[in-house]
């Protein structure tokens, strides 16, 4: 028996070069900002994982999960420590997700939030991507990843979430770093290599297909595409996308790879229509992925959002729910009533299918929307009020790069950005500016020449 405090690195781990240590504290975050978390956190031994958590649990009782990201400021740091303490009590999710960054731009704030977050009761869900995992000077491309393993476990956390990554930034493709890892896959088996079973591992589903297989079709492909595809395509600006049935099985194939590779659950990409998840599970056990997937849910807490992050990741929205957030006002107050109202349907909806005996929120580092469908489904622990105050400062580090869509300023005035080219380029439609026939001009500018507006 070992004091609680302390996490041991099993033999087989440490036969590999590693070192029984003590969890380390991070200073620059216990000292500052998250004081608000660490006041209240204690020595903790490792977590469990969560697949055992999972298969001890009373099916009778549905779970929550959050998933939150690191602010852009130190304020927002700050304020974050404070959202995970009070959600933590007000909600007692299983396990919490921290995400990495797109372009791994947040790794240390990442792993300092996941420490803190270990330590102050959560049970931490670090997320790890294959994007920029390079350490300056060293000539091992994978030395990034061995040290974040190493730091991540010596702090008592027990689980990763294996995942490709995004572009980084002022990047429209994925890139893999020389001599890393091309994929998720090489993840979960670099992993389970090097440590065991000692993590617990979950990856991504793409119930409509991953965005990167996801196409545009001409006018005769809408008209001939199958049941299937028509159940998971989606429309916005004129244009409808489908994975196509060839690529959705490709899709499958690669999740089962994964899975067999060493990945214990699937926690899905976001989707606004619960037929897809429905569909997708059915799909996932006729194909022998046995394991559970947790369905990833998206909450509207302003319709700017909703449109941005639909349109980014290729997303199903039906016609109904279409009309429903084009019609709400510019209220944010109504559109957060909305946002408790849509999802608490879709919760109620996924829970009664027996699909799935718990519910992931993507939080957007925000409270009101999530306590307000947890209390409808009489999952809140107690009568809370959120908090929302601090809202302005829980922005992104990755949303500092401007993508299709963005509003920015330039020296010309303000703009959107309606294309983003490979070499940064970007060509952005002038708001104050109007021509002959209504037609607003165009500027091609660099991403120095344009700053993104929050």
């Amino acid at each position: 028996i070992f004091p609680a405090h302390l996490t041991v690195i099993p033999s087989h781990i440490e036969s590999k070069g590693f070192v029984a240590t003590a969890a380390k504290e991070k200073n620059n975050m216990c000292e500052g900002d998250m004081s608000a978390t660490a006041s209240n956190s204690v020595l903790r031994g490792p977590d469990p994982k969560i697949i055992d958590l999972l298969q001890q649990r009373d099916e009778k009782n549905p779970f929550t999960s959050l998933e939150f990201f690191p602010p852009r400021t130190d304020a927002g740091v700050k304020n974050l420590g404070a959202r995970l303490e009070r959600m933590k009590n007000n909600v007692q999710p299983l396990f919490s997700d921290i995400t990495w960054g797109a372009g791994g731009s947040t790794a240390g704030l990442s792993m300092d939030i996941a420490l803190q977050m270990h330590k102050a009761g959560h049970v931490a869900n670090l997320h790890l991507t294959c994007t920029n995992m390079t350490k300056e000077g060293d000539s091992d491309p994978l030395a990034a990843v061995r040290d974040a393993l190493r730091t991540a476990y010596e702090g008592g956390i027990r689980n990763i979430v294996a995942l490709r990554g995004d572009p980084a930034s002022g990047e429209t493709e994925w890139t893999a770093s020389e001599g890393g890892f091309t994929c998720a896959l090489d993840l979960v088996k670099f992993i389970r290599s090097e440590y065991g079973d000692e993590f617990g591992i979950a990856v991504a589903g793409y119930p409509e297909g991953h965005p990167d297989a996801i196409t545009d079709l001409k006018e005769e492909e809408v008209t001939n595409m199958t049941e299937a595809e028509k159940g998971r395509c989606s429309f916005m600006d004129g244009v409808t996308r489908v994975c196509k049935d060839e690529d959705y099985e490709k899709e499958m194939v690669y999740l089962k790879e994964k899975v067999d590779a060493g990945a214990d659950i699937i926690i899905t990409q976001m989707f606004f229509d619960t037929a897809v998840y429905t569909t997708f599970v059915r799909d996932c056990r006729s194909r022998g992925i046995d394991c559970p997937i947790i369905p990833g849910l998206m909450c509207i807490n302003a319709v700017a959002g909703f449109n941005k992050m639909a349109k980014f990741c290729k997303t199903r929205v039906t016609p109904a729910l279409r009309q429903v957030v084009d019609d709400l006002p510019d209220d944010p107050d109504a559109v957060k009533a909305f946002g408790i109202e849509f999802g608490t349907k879709m919760c109620r909806e996924l829970l009664e299918s027996g699909l799935t005996l718990g519910l992931h929120f993507y939080t957007l580092n925000l409270e009101k929307v999530v306590y307000g469908i947890a209390e409808q489904l009489g999952l809140l622990t107690k009568e809370v009020e959120s908090n929302e105050a601090d809202a302005a400062t829980m922005v992104a580090v990755g949303s500092a790069w401007a993508r299709e869509g963005d509003h920015v300023k330039t020296l010309y005035g303000n703009g959107i950005i309606t294309e983003l080219r490979d070499d940064g380029v970007a060509k952005i439609e002038m708001k104050n500016w109007l021509l002959a026939g209504g037609q607003k001009p165009a500027a091609y500018l660099r991403k120095e020449h344009y700053e993104k507006i929050f």
